[in-house]
């Protein structure tokens, strides 16, 4: 039972990842106000935290990434995130099932001044990947997948068409409060997910791992894949 002056786990998480912001990320009103408007819209609160925008920011310039694509875009917030990290010549797709959340996004990206380089795509993801294989598009050099978690098998496998050696496939939410680790789950993001993984430790062209988090999103975590050849 917790002491009435002691906080929950929750509680500390959320202190850190504000004071980690806080200092690392600091007042940036243009995600700011795209986290104003995806809320003022009503879409799920379910966007990356801070913090962990800045990780996909900063993973992106790691790699060079020159072109990125994203599977999820809700409100556009990894999105800009995302899309801040490209050359002046770079390209950023993003795929989103729902038209009211790609209108959000679209507002969000071209107030970020990320219109021309940023193209937000409608329609179902696994419909969206696959005319992106037929129409054989260059490589992305990064892939960010945070879409429904029972289509992660089936995201990765067109990721891989869709990347080159070196490039780097990034998948969220892939803990599920710990859920992952039980094989007689029925929850279908928990299969989707754990079949993700039994394919990642298959497939030979790629050199992965998963890492869990806690802070203001919760228990959670993310795993990282880079396309070997």
């Amino acid at each position: 039972m917790t002491h009435p002056n002691e906080q929950s786990p929750q509680d500390v998480w959320d202190a850190v990842d504000d004071y980690f912001s806080e200092q690392l990320v600091g007042h940036d009103p243009v995600l700011e106000a795209a986290t104003a408007d995806a809320a003022a819209a009503g879409l799920p609160e379910i966007a990356v935290a801070p913090n962990q925008g800045k990780l996909l920011h900063l993973l992106a310039l790691t790699q060079g990434a020159r072109r990125i694509l994203e599977v999820g875009t809700l409100g556009g917030y990894s999105a800009i995130w995302l899309a801040r990290a490209l050359p002046e010549d770079g390209a950023l797709i993003t795929l989103e099932l729902d038209p009211k959340h790609a209108e959000v996004a679209r507002g969000n990206l071209a107030r970020a001044g990320l219109g021309k380089v940023a193209e937000v795509r409608v329609g179902p993801a696994a419909d969206s990947l696959a005319a992106l294989v037929e129409d054989a598009v260059e490589p992305f050099d990064l892939v960010f997948i945070d879409a429904d978690k029972p289509s992660n098998p089936e995201y990765f496998r067109r990721a891989l068409e869709l990347t080159r050696p070196g490039s780097l496939i990034i998948v969220d939410n892939v803990v599920r409060g710990g859920r992952v680790a039980d094989a007689d789950s029925t929850d279908p993001s928990v299969v989707g997910t754990r079949a993700l993984h039994a394919l990642l430790a298959a497939e030979p062209r790629v050199s992965a791992t998963s890492v869990q988090t806690v802070g203001s999103k919760g228990y959670d975590g993310f795993t990282l894949a880079r396309v070997q050849g």
